[in-house]
């Protein structure tokens, strides 16, 4: 595994709502080699653990990441002003691999999973169709980061106080009814990971998941991230979000 450790300038800093950070880091030595899917471990204060954040978008000079406050790590983040110091380790993990972008592709994302795909979705343009489903509309976010990439954004919520009143996987079954999709690429909550690779299964399309998982170390040392896999032999073992990860052919992932 390869990647870079190295210090850069916050450059944006923004909250969308009062949970929700959205930061812009001058970071070439990562953000040139970045590929959609990966993500990064920001060292946060004086905790002993770097904390694992998906990739939003890379472009030119700028890594772009956007998190949730959920403990002591994020807290400490959210904090940074711009012209602040990051120490940020990446990329990191296996990310989303693609075919023919000219090809039609849907991205399911939910909650936090939402984040990873603005990377994955934008060299395909017109052609994406990106679901995204929250609890209700005042979590909804990044709506205009994806229709400025040319993709046909489609919103779902739980409540139904935006856009379609259910799953996002029912908006998933909708278009695959539409027409013909190449490919499908997902990141989420577990249930939603599992519907999405169930249709694309029964749709016989192509599926990618990126999974989220509860990290340590971020660099397959510590073994925490495991997710049961099965090999086209059928013999099952344990693979690693963070280092085989976190993006996986959902064929191969055992529920």
């Amino acid at each position: 595994m390869s990647f870079t450790v190295t210090t850069c300038p916050l450059v944006e800093a923004r909250a969308p709502r009062a949970d929700l950070y959205d930061f812009t880091v001058c970071c070439p030595e990562i953000a040139r080699i970045a590929t959609p899917g990966q993500f990064i471990m920001v060292r946060c204060g004086e905790l002993t653990l770097r904390r694992p954040i998906s990739i939003c978008d890379a472009e030119g000079d700028l890594l772009r990441f956007v998190f949730e406050v959920r403990g002591a790590g994020t807290a400490w983040l959210a904090e940074r002003k711009v012209g602040d110091i990051l120490d940020i380790l990446g990329p990191q993990g296996n990310g989303f691999t693609f075919d023919d972008t000219s090809q039609p592709a849907v991205f399911v994302g939910g909650g936090i999973g939402i984040f990873p795909l603005l990377h994955a979705c934008k060299p395909f343009g017109t052609q994406a169709t990106v679901l995204l489903g929250f609890r209700s509309a005042d979590l909804v976010s990044m709506l205009e980061d994806f229709q400025a990439a040319g993709a046909d954004v489609r919103l779902a919520t739980d409540n139904g106080t935006a856009g379609h009143h259910g799953l996002v996987t029912d908006l998933l079954r909708a278009r695959c009814d539409e027409g013909p999709v190449s490919a499908i690429f997902a990141c989420g909550p577990k249930p939603m990971l599992r519907a999405t690779a169930a249709i694309a299964e029964e749709w016989e399309i192509p599926c990618q998941l990126s999974l989220e998982q509860r990290m340590a170390c971020g660099i397959g040392a510590c073994l925490g991230c495991a997710q049961k896999i099965r090999h086209p032999d059928g013999t099952e073992t344990y693979a690693h979000v963070c280092s085989d990860g976190p993006v996986f052919d959902a064929r191969v992932v055992v529920w």
